[in-house]
């Protein structure tokens, strides 16, 4: 793979997934994480324009459905992924650019970048997306502060690697995108009466299913329109019912503070994501530092330490959830 200079590895984490989308200028969209993928959970999030999907990646894994090689790709926004740790980023780009809702207003950057390489075959068009100082500038201001530099080393066999890819709706038929194939992974139609969703959730089940029992490795994420708006576009509606009606009904009632609350909660949760990246990008090395010595001196460090220590070997190896 092309270097096209350094890409960090980026956390599977809603937040910093929607802080990235925004970065790229692009508005009317937000990511949500899912803890599972029964219907019920989707009923307050819609519309969910693409699902990204983290996995432990198996290599020279087959595909699970046809990949698509035909001039479906000059329609489909499909990319090659040429650079290592770029597969976040261009999960939630393929989503992004293979969106045709009147909520998602991709802004500036991506509108040109499509318009520029929607000729270009999968190969080039993954070239373009590395060379985009624009998009490399947004993903790597995701990185979290090492508090320690260290030699890299040297990735082997046995090494676990994690991969994301798209699931999205696109002209009626369910696609999965993974820059890692040829094409787009053509998953069957999608008939008129049905949702989507219901096509892909046994598609991923049956995914997670191919690995190891007690394997929990996996992240699931909704790109969906911003929250704020639709509330915003609800309660006006609301509004504007009301006073056409010139009364305040039960559901006005009732509706409107419900709405409100939901409102502020966005707020909260934005100003949350905000703070989340502030702390990651912090260096709190000095004050370790300075934390370090001061129990060293009050003779306090190596009983935390073998306390701690104690406390670990009770509790046995733990798995990460990613």
């Amino acid at each position: 793979m092309d270097s096209a200079g350094d890409w960090c590895l980026i956390e599977s984490d809603p937040g910093v997934f929607t802080q990235l989308i925004r970065k790229f200028g692009v508005n009317g969209v937000q990511v949500e994480e899912l803890w599972a993928i029964e219907d019920s959970i989707f009923e307050n999030l819609r519309p969910v324009h693409g699902l990204i999907f983290l996995f432990k990646y198996i290599q020279h894994e087959e595909p699970s459905a046809p990949v698509v090689t035909d001039n479906r790709l000059d329609r489909i926004y499909f990319a090659k992924q040429v650079i290592n740790n770029a597969c976040a980023t261009q999960a939630v780009i393929s989503i992004l650019l293979n969106c045709n809702h009147p909520d998602v207003d991709l802004g500036p950057e991506l509108t040109k970048l499509k318009e520029f390489s929607m000729s270009f075959d999968p190969k080039m068009r993954g070239l373009t997306l590395s060379n985009s100082q624009t998009i490399r500038s947004a993903h790597n201001s995701m990185s979290q502060q090492a508090v320690f530099e260290v030699d890299p080393k040297a990735p082997t066999k046995d090494d676990d690697a994690y991969h994301f890819v798209g699931y999205m709706p696109i002209d009626g038929r369910l696609y999965e995108l993974d820059g890692l194939k040829e094409g787009p992974i053509d998953h069957g139609p999608i008939a008129p009466e049905q949702d989507w969703l219901d096509v892909v959730r046994p598609i991923i089940m049956k995914r997670i299913n191919v690995y190891t029992e007690g394997e929990i490795h996996f992240n699931l994420l909704a790109v969906v329109s911003d929250r704020k708006m639709i509330y915003e576009r609800q309660l006006e509606e609301v509004l504007s019912t009301s006073g056409m009606m010139g009364m305040e009904t039960d559901e006005f009632e009732s509706e409107v503070p419900r709405l409100r609350m939901l409102i502020d909660y966005e707020d909260v949760k934005m100003a949350r994501y905000r703070q989340e990246m502030a702390r990651r990008k912090h260096n709190y090395l000095p004050f370790i530092v300075v934390l370090l010595r001061i129990l060293a001196e009050e003779k306090k460090l190596l009983p935390l330490f073998e306390k701690a220590k104690e406390r670990a070997s009770k509790r046995g190896p733990k798995k990460l959830k990613v």
